[in-house]
């Protein structure tokens, strides 16, 4: 299985190239023999619940980090995320008289899609990218970024870790008052850990994915002959595509019958993230395109990841209002289409980090900004996530 496992993810993109192919096979024995990480009930309650969202009967709200750090699976931070995300759903719930379905990227979000092999050092020097804990780390030096695959044991230990906090939190805080559950997602873009963790359903010939409740897919490994889009389809929890500005509409019509061929509500959810700059132009046009398929997904924003540009002093930053001009659009289109606005995706940090700026007019300073954390991409900080989301209720 391990070999067939190998085999597939060669047939996809995004993949690192592991330093020893018997160290792979070895940590994904391993894996396969762990216990899961999330049970295929509460994967079961999560698609329910989204159900209400792709009816306009509830409301999806998924923040958290763009890339989890290990050292962060400490019950300090993992509770500071969990009380930032069901603190922005308590406002958006009492703002708009919906329920909010509370979705952490947490838990899992240990990779990332990178747009280069490589990076140069001011010094002139070559290394491989950083492609999150699970698979490097940032530090720049050619021992931290070997891609080692004994760091995929300690990617589900630590998730192991911070899932166990969540639930404690939850449980905790079990009554007819308390905040509603809080459900893990991240992107499944490293398959041989994801299939390595793939469990039976028990009541059902079917599989579902033990890592986290929500798996997303990314716009950059959704090509429909590859094996990421095959592993979603293959397992029962709810999943996510992500759908950048030029996704041609037969291609996302493909994936919604791939996907969901059996036309359940709250299975498939489309994350759009297109940018300010081409949202108002391309959202219409696919919305138009797909007609009958449109109303069975759940349309969620993710107006960060087409808005990302580069400062003056040559970081990676957003801009809030390009932010909340995504939102606007997609808003929007959704609305005179008679669709329900689905639910919103944010990058964030629960500490007052300086990564993202307000307006346009900022990104010309040279001068670095101060509070720069993300091992990643920027992330909005908890007064710009509370006035995002803010924006976002306005539009319900």
């Amino acid at each position: 299985m391990t070999r067939t496992r190998l085999l597939l993810a060669a047939r996809a993109q995004q993949q690192p190239e592991w330093a020893s192919l018997d160290d792979l096979k070895r940590v994904l024995r391993a894996l396969e023999q762990k216990p899961r990480l999330v049970d295929a009930s509460v994967c079961a309650d999560l698609t329910a619940e989204l159900a209400r969202a792709a009816l306009g009967e509830a409301f999806v709200l998924q923040i958290g980090e763009c890339a989890e750090r290990f050292e962060d699976a400490t019950p300090a931070t993992v509770l500071a995320k969990a009380e930032q995300l069901h603190r922005l759903a308590d406002a958006l719930a009492d703002a708009t008289g919906m329920p909010v379905v509370r979705i952490g990227r947490i838990a899992g979000q240990y990779a990332k899609p990178r747009s280069s092999e490589t990076e140069t050092l001011a010094d002139g020097s070559l290394l491989p990218v950083y492609r999150g804990d699970a698979v490097n780390s940032p530090e720049p030096t050619p021992q931290s970024r070997t891609a080692d695959p004994d760091r995929l044991l300690r990617a589900y230990h630590h998730a192991e870790a911070t899932l166990s906090i969540l639930f404690e939190r939850d449980l905790g805080l079990a009554g007819p008052t308390a905040p509603k559950r809080t459900y893990a997602s991240h992107e499944a873009l490293l398959l041989e850990f994801e299939q390595a963790l793939v469990r039976p359903l028990l009541d059902s010939m079917g599989a579902y994915g033990s890592s986290g409740h929500f798996l997303w897919i990314g716009e950059r490994t959704r090509q429909l002959d590859h094996e990421h889009v095959a592993f979603a389809a293959s397992i029962a929890n709810p999943v996510g595509i992500k759908i950048g500005p030029d996704a041609d509409p037969d291609d996302v019509r493909a994936l919604v019958h791939l996907l969901n061929p059996r036309r359940q509500l709250g299975r498939l959810s489309l994350i759009v993230r297109m940018g300010a700059a081409r949202i108002e132009r391309r959202f219409p046009a696919l919305l138009d395109a797909l007609s009958h398929e449109a109303p069975g997904v759940v349309w969620i924003c993710d107006p960060m990841h087409g808005n990302t540009r580069v400062s003056g002093a040559g970081q990676k930053t957003r801009t809030v209002t390009d932010i909340t001009a995504e939102i606007e659009g997609f808003a929007s289109a959704l609305r005179h289409r008679g669709l329900p606005i689905g639910g919103l995706m944010l990058e964030t940090a629960h500490t007052p980090v300086t990564e993202c700026v307000a307006t346009r007019e900022e990104l010309e300073s040279p001068v670095p900004l101060p509070g720069y954390e993300s091992a990643c991409d920027p992330r909005l900080n908890p007064e710009q996530a509370k006035a995002v989301v803010a924006f976002m209720a306005d539009q319900l």
